[in-house]
């Protein structure tokens, strides 16, 4: 009898400029800490991650730079003609065939916090779903002396976005894995009990 296939599931990582997405990939892809990255380039990597006893083939997208354009577009729509041909190259590959988000804000960024409900909003509203499944993560928590959001704060967002919620820290490793174990588990709870993969996402970002 021939092995099971892995299931497949294509992950994407959003947030504001420079709060760590990339160092976050990263670190749970390769396991180390790359603190300067080049932060305009999107690249997409694919981890075997086991859960539950079963395993899976995570396709995770970085979407590096090109997401802050996008979120920025919707709130400055007077962007250069750059930023708007950066916008429109961000629209279906980053929404089309996608189960599950990771949402990333610093913990020492207050207006990277604010941005998080803004995504989350964008994306439910392209969708067309009252409901994604997603973690938010408050990343670099080893600059525990320059915090400007609580663990309390983050907690209280990603219960009323009916979220999970975890604080990281890719410089020490800190609950990186768990990141993408929990948005398994967002991603499996939502799946019919039928044992048909979970419905990806059809939405178009434009």
């Amino acid at each position: 009898m021939a092995p099971a296939e892995n299931k497949k599931r294509k992950i994407a990582v959003l947030g504001s400029r420079s709060v760590g997405k990339s160092s976050l990939v990263i670190q749970f892809i390769d396991n180390q800490f790359v603190e300067s990255y080049y932060p305009t380039i999107e690249a997409t990597f694919t981890k075997s991650l086991k859960y539950k006893g079963s395993e899976y083939d995570c396709e995770v997208i970085d979407t590096a730079g090109q997401a802050s354009t996008i979120l920025y577009a919707y709130l400055h729509p007077l962007l250069t003609s750059l930023a708007q041909d950066e916008f429109s190259i961000l629209n279906s590959k980053h929404a089309i065939g996608i189960h599950g988000y990771v949402l990333v804000y610093s913990v020492t960024s207050r207006s990277s916090f604010d941005m998080i409900r803004i995504i989350y909003d964008k994306i439910i509203g392209f969708c067309g779903v009252t409901d994604i499944p997603c973690v938010v993560v408050g990343s670099k928590v080893d600059l525990e002396s320059s915090r400007q959001v609580s663990p309390q704060e983050g907690e209280d967002l990603a219960r009323g976005l009916n979220a999970a919620w975890v604080e990281t820290s890719a410089k020490t490793n800190l609950n990186v894995a768990n990141v993408f174990e929990l948005c398994l588990a967002e991603i499996e709870k939502r799946a019919p009990h039928t044992g048909e993969p979970p419905q990806a996402s059809r939405c178009v970002i434009m």
